[in-house]
């Protein structure tokens, strides 16, 4: 298709200006002078250091990037996390992740962290819906003690009682903080209910009567069934050496079992279901809302124009500057309007599906209004958007994700991920290639394809109006009907400000 091969013109333009290793500014395809503001992403391109990859013979990958630095991040991302557990065993992979440092055959809690700290190093994991990490930040020097120290950890954990039970009101205590961060909890509503009776739907840390009940045997059988070679990778960054890692891993991982002869467990199916689910609190100041379509899994072409939607939305809240004056027309009138303290769009990925939405924090009489004005916004990407706001978000977008590789941690990480997600790590030239590649028609066409007429995912929390957050007449299931509205509303930027100023004299009121 064309473009297709806009895409893979722009990838070549960009992987012979890696190996020229020059510049080429003046010949970049841009028909604007607003896309100067890309040249320093571009001349930061060039100067990324390869990403060598290698297998071990039972399935391991081994992946670094060395950038030179007298530090370094190493660590094991495993293809394991909350979606791989069920009902009874919810809240086993967190469990885990917390018994990691509590000692092993060869050290004790004690030993581990004087040694730890002697290094002058830092030990740390997390647990997400899909994978397990433990990884640690050190002196390049002491890259193969650290190596050592993970594979000690992930596989000759002790798991003692004790440490069980210790280790289990820990847990308890840091769900009662979990309870209190009130976006944390309107995102694991948001799952439950667009993944209901699924493994997506289930939270992290698992409920309650699963932390209590957890023991050393559901354990070791978690680490038995998901912790194998195919489902592991090594990934450095910062001052590392590839060949080196690539012999630390051969000698402290080369003995983890490869797939069993049935296979490695499958990938548990998960399926949105249009939805809302409200927690009304009165004693709440405040209605916290999440709103969400299903979107695209991590390997699918259209995450990255949703990407690009996603940061069309933007986010802000109230100690924002800039006003009406802001990027995002959804700001504006949050901003003009008084209408929310805060929203934040957001693009959640997982294998094979993904959230596309908005989280937004309001006062409970401008609920309604809130929502109205980002189903219009939604609906304009579908229909109006323009070439001017897809290419400030697009250059928005590569510098984010530029900025978010600060560091040997960060890289470590997206090297960690994408060898998961993508059984490869993207090279920048090829991410901005894709994202230069999209334009307005682009993003059009994939947000009526994953937004225009479908119902979407609602949790609500707080005090909350009486009637539906998304209501009958104005539900994504109706986008047809004010449609037209729409267009007559927005298309005009005159029209658009003209309802600015009669919103800033209206507020609270539904159009």
């Amino acid at each position: 298709s064309p473009q297709n091969g806009r895409e893979m013109d722009l990838l070549e333009h960009a992987r012979r200006r890696v190996v020229k290793m020059i510049p080429e500014l003046e010949h970049l395809p841009y028909e604007n002078s607003r896309f100067r503001a890309a040249q320093a992403a571009t001349e930061v391109v060039l100067n990324v250091p390869e990403t060598r990859v290698s297998p071990l013979e039972n399935g391991l990958q081994v992946a670094s990037e060395d950038s030179g630095l007298s530090t370094c991040t190493v660590g094991l991302w495993i293809d394991a996390g909350s979606r791989y557990e069920n009902e009874k065993n919810n809240g086993t992979a967190h469990f885990l992740e917390h018994m990691a440092f509590k000692g092993t055959k060869k050290r004790s809690q004690l030993d581990l962290e004087l040694e730890i700290e002697n290094m002058g190093a830092h030990l740390n994991a997390y647990t997400s819906r899909e994978q397990t990490v433990y990884y640690a930040k050190a002196f390049s020097k002491d890259l193969p003690r650290a190596v050592e120290i993970l594979a000690d950890i992930i596989q000759n954990s002790t798991l003692g009682e004790a440490e069980i039970e210790r280790e289990r009101g820990v847990i308890l205590r840091e769900m009662q903080e979990v309870e209190t961060n009130l976006q944390e909890v309107v995102f694991d509503y948001l799952h439950a209910t667009a993944y209901q009776k699924t493994a997506l739907g289930r939270t992290i840390l698992g409920p309650t009567e699963n932390i209590k009940s957890i023991n050393r045997n559901d354990l070791v059988e978690y680490i038995t069934t998901h912790y194998k070679g195919p489902r592991i990778v090594l990934a450095a960054a910062g001052g590392v050496c590839h060949d080196e890692l690539l012999d630390l891993a051969k000698c402290h991982f080369g003995n983890l079992p490869s797939a069993p002869e049935g296979g490695l467990p499958p990938l548990p199916p998960c399926s949105f279901t249009g939805s809302e689910i409200r927690i009304r609190d009165d004693k709440m100041p405040l209605a916290h809302i999440a709103i969400a379509v299903e979107a695209a899994g991590w390997s699918d072409p259209d995450t990255i124009p949703l990407m690009v939607a996603n940061t069309l939305i933007g986010n802000w809240d109230r100690s924002f500057g800039g006003g009406v004056n802001l990027s995002s027309k959804l700001a504006q009138i949050a901003c003009h309007g008084n209408l929310c303290h805060s929203f934040q769009s957001f693009n959640t990925c997982y294998t094979d599906t993904g959230l596309w939405g908005l989280y937004m924090v309001c006062e409970p009489s401008t609920v309604q209004d809130m929502v109205h004005f980002v189903q219009r916004e939604w609906i304009r990407l579908c229909t109006s958007v323009t070439e001017n706001e897809v290419a400030r978000a697009k250059n928005l977008l590569k510098t984010n994700m530029l900025l978010q590789l600060d560091g040997s941690t960060p890289i470590c990480e997206d090297i960690g991920r994408q060898m998961l997600c993508y059984k490869r790590r993207i090279p920048i030239p090829e991410l901005e290639a894709r994202i230069e590649a999209i334009n307005a028609q682009t993003i059009r066409d994939v947000c009526t394809k994953y937004i225009y007429d479908k119902h979407p995912a609602v949790a609500a929390l707080g005090m909350l109006p009486s009637s539906p957050i998304v209501t009958p007449s104005t539900s994504f299931l109706d986008f047809s009907s004010i449609h037209h509205l729409f267009l007559s509303s927005f298309l005009c930027l005159d029209h658009f400000n003209e309802f600015l100023e009669s919103w800033g004299k209206k507020k609270h009121t539904t159009y």
